[in-house]
C-alpha cells in the first residue's frame, strides 16, 4: 500500500514538472524577408533573398505585381529562399514581393525590396560566316533570332575579316561597344550610356563581351566564344521592350526601397 502511494505521489509530481512544455497557440508571424533581388533569363525570372532566422519558419509566399504599388497576386510558394517563376514572359515587366510563413498558419507582411525585371530571349553558339566568304550567312537579325545576309536590310549585325582584323559591323544608325573580357555573357547586366564605337565596328576578341544599341531602339549583346577568318561562333541575348537597357539584373544591383515610398 505505502508502495502505491508513493508510486501515485511520483505520478503527480511528474505532470506538475511537465507543465511547462505545453503552450499556447502562435499568433505571431515571422518577420518580413529582406534582401529580395531578381535574375533576368529567357521567358523566366530567377528570386532569391535572405532567408529568415526565425526557428519556425515553414516557407515562403510569392506574390506578383505589374506596378511596385500592387496588387499583388500570389503565384507560388517555396520551402528555401530561392523561387523561379516561369510563367514570365519576354518584354512584360514584373515586380516582387514575399512573405515567410510559419508552422502555425501565420504569415508577414510583404517585403519591400525594389524586385522588378523584364525577361529577354537569348541563345547559344550562334555560327556566323565571314562576310566576303560566305555573305549569305554572315549578319544576325535580333529581333527575329535569325541569321541572314550581311546586308539583308534587317541585319543588326554582320561578321567581318579585314586586314588581318575580325570585326563585327553595324549600321551607321546603330551602335556597339566592345565591354571587355566577361567568364560569361550573363555578366554584362546593362546596356552602357556611352562609349559608342564612332566607326560602327568593332575588334572581336574570344571571350569578350559586346553591347548593340539596334536601329529601331533595342539593346542586345553577344560574347564571342570562337573566332576564326571563316567564322565567328556567340552567344547573345536580345531586349524586346525598346528604350530598357536592362539585360540582366543580378545580386550586386538589389537595394532596399524608401520606407516612405512603401506602397503595399
Amino acid at each position: 500500500m505505502k508502495l502505491h502511494t508513493i508510486a501515485l505521489l511520483i505520478s503527480a509530481l511528474s505532470l506538475v514538472g511537465c507543465h511547462h512544455n505545453f503552450f499556447g497557440p502562435d499568433f505571431v508571424p515571422p518577420s518580413t524577408p529582406r534582401g529580395l533581388y531578381t535574375s533576368t533569363g529567357d521567358n523566366f525570372i530567377e528570386l532569391f533573398w535572405d532567408a529568415n532566422r526565425e526557428s519556425d519558419v515553414a516557407g515562403y509566399n510569392v506574390y506578383v505585381s505589374n506596378a511596385y504599388a500592387g496588387p499583388y497576386d500570389l503565384i507560388g510558394s517555396s520551402r528555401d529562399a530561392y523561387y523561379i517563376d516561369r510563367g514570365a514572359k519576354n518584354g512584360n515587366t514584373y515586380y516582387y514581393a514575399v512573405t515567410a510563413y510559419d508552422y502555425d498558419g501565420n504569415e508577414s507582411a510583404l517585403s519591400k525590396d525594389v524586385a522588378y525585371d523584364i525577361p529577354r530571349p537569348e541563345g547559344y553558339d550562334v555560327v556566323l560566316g565571314e562576310s566576303f566568304r560566305s555573305p549569305n550567312t554572315a549578319g544576325y537579325d535580333f529581333s527575329q533570332y535569325s541569321v541572314v545576309a550581311y546586308n539583308d536590310q534587317y541585319a543588326d549585325i554582320y561578321f567581318e575579316y579585314y586586314n588581318g582584323e575580325y570585326y563585327m559591323v553595324v549600321g551607321t544608325d546603330s551602335d556597339i561597344q566592345d565591354m571587355g573580357l566577361t567568364a560569361s555573357i550573363l555578366d554584362i547586366k546593362s546596356a552602357p550610356a556611352s562609349g559608342w564605337s564612332a566607326t560602327h565596328d568593332a575588334v572581336l576578341r574570344p571571350g569578350h563581351t559586346y553591347v548593340v544599341w539596334t536601329w529601331d531602339d533595342h539593346y542586345a549583346k553577344f560574347r564571342v566564344t570562337a573566332l576564326s577568318t571563316t567564322r565567328v561562333v556567340f552567344d547573345w541575348a536580345y531586349q524586346v521592350r525598346p528604350s530598357t537597357t536592362l539585360l540582366k539584373k543580378a545580386p550586386a544591383e538589389r537595394r532596399p526601397f524608401a520606407e516612405t515610398h512603401v506602397g503595399r
